[in-house]
């Protein structure tokens, strides 16, 4: 049977690491931490797990830390995971299962909560790889990939990240991503980390030429960035008010992009503001607000895809209440407030209550 380790890079991580090695223990034979700096309790919590230290100097270079850290292994697998990622579900014989069947390396699911301008927390879906044979290393100085010939397929383990909320992270990475940059300026990966670093940091006007550069040089096919790049461009036009190159990029993408609810959403977002800051030059696009979120619901929640958890069900119902509200549907708002609410979404029984559970 082959043996798996729990192979991870750390710096003052006290706050998480318990919670993330207590529930991951039960997934490994072996536990190896590489620790590049820390100065808290960090290595004594990792001392309370057995695990194998060892320390790295820091080198603004993710992917050297990792691969320093996956030297020190000696498991025929390797687990990867961060400090702030902690075990949803998911079993050790999920990945003995994977490690012995080989010809792949495996993709957790993530879901990274992260705050919106509402003071809402919602959680995005990703899917990263991190269980890889032993040989098989990184690249890439920040949000860095496996290099391997090996086709990439998902394990059924999920993750919750937390490490967003926290802050700290965006500037970072992002002096890493441009010095990166620098090196391989038309690298649309390395383009859309930036412009994503810049997006999530709220510094609009400057992620636009940045997405501008990504969207030129990303190919049609073949990447597993290029639909979230598209869609967090489209948000960021939104934000720097540059609505008639949004309304291209929706018709640009309506056909490759049609089966995903997070791109319905965004359009929703994207017809709803414009047409409020230029009713006039923008009135036609009125009925494709109640279109796009209908359409999200039409394609639900999928496993397979990356997303906003919601944005194909209770967000997407509150919102087509919401329109429904203002345009004084008050029996169609309850409907879909209703739906929502029976999806668990506390913000839609709030305005069941506030218009009258009474209307039928």
């Amino acid at each position: 049977m082959k043996t798996i380790g729990l192979v991870m890079i750390v710096k003052n991580e006290q706050r998480s690491l318990r919670k993330c090695l207590s529930r991951a223990k039960k997934l490994v034979d072996e536990i190896y931490i590489t620790d590049t700096g820390s100065t808290d309790d960090t290595l004594k919590i990792a001392e309370e797990f057995q695990a194998h230290i060892s320390h790295f100097e820091w080198k603004n270079d993710f992917a050297s830390a990792r691969n320093f850290a996956l030297e020190q292994s000696d498991c025929d697998w390797n687990l990867l995971l961060d400090a702030d990622e902690y075990l949803v579900s998911g079993k050790k014989k999920d990945l003995q299962r994977f490690a012995e069947r080989g010809g792949h390396v495996g993709a957790i699911r993530r879901y990274d909560s992260y705050m919106e301008e509402s003071g809402e927390i919602s959680k995005a879906s990703t899917y990263t790889t991190r269980f890889i044979p032993k040989g098989i290393f990184y690249e890439g100085r920040v949000h860095e990939q496996v290099v391997s010939g090996l086709l990439i397929a998902p394990l059924p383990l999920v993750f919750e990240h937390d490490g967003y909320l926290q802050g700290g992270k965006g500037e970072r990475n992002l002096t890493i991503l441009l010095e990166e940059l620098e090196g391989k300026p038309e690298d649309s990966y390395t383009l859309y980390q930036v412009s994503r670093t810049l997006w999530l940091m709220k510094e609009y006007e400057r992620a636009d030429g940045y997405f501008e550069r990504f969207y030129k040089l990303v190919p049609d096919r073949g990447t597993g960035y290029r639909t979230s790049g598209v869609i967090s461009y489209l948000y960021n036009l939104l934000e720097v008010k540059k609505y008639d190159e949004g309304f291209q990029l929706i018709e640009a993408e309506k056909e490759r992009l049609d089966e995903y609810a997070d791109y319905h959403f965004a359009c929703g977002t994207f017809y709803t503001k414009a047409i409020f800051s230029n009713v006039e030059k923008y009135v036609a696009y009125l009925p494709n607000i109640e279109k796009s979120y209908k359409r999200c619901m039409e394609i639900g929640e999928v496993p397979e895809h990356e997303g906003v958890k919601g944005n194909g069900s209770f967000k997407a119902a509150y919102n087509l209440g919401v329109w429904f509200e203002v345009n004084g549907k008050t029996k169609e708002a309850l409907l879909y407030y209703r739906m929502a609410k029976n999806m668990g979404y506390a913000p839609a029984g709030d305005r069941v209550k506030a218009i009258g559970d009474g209307v039928k």
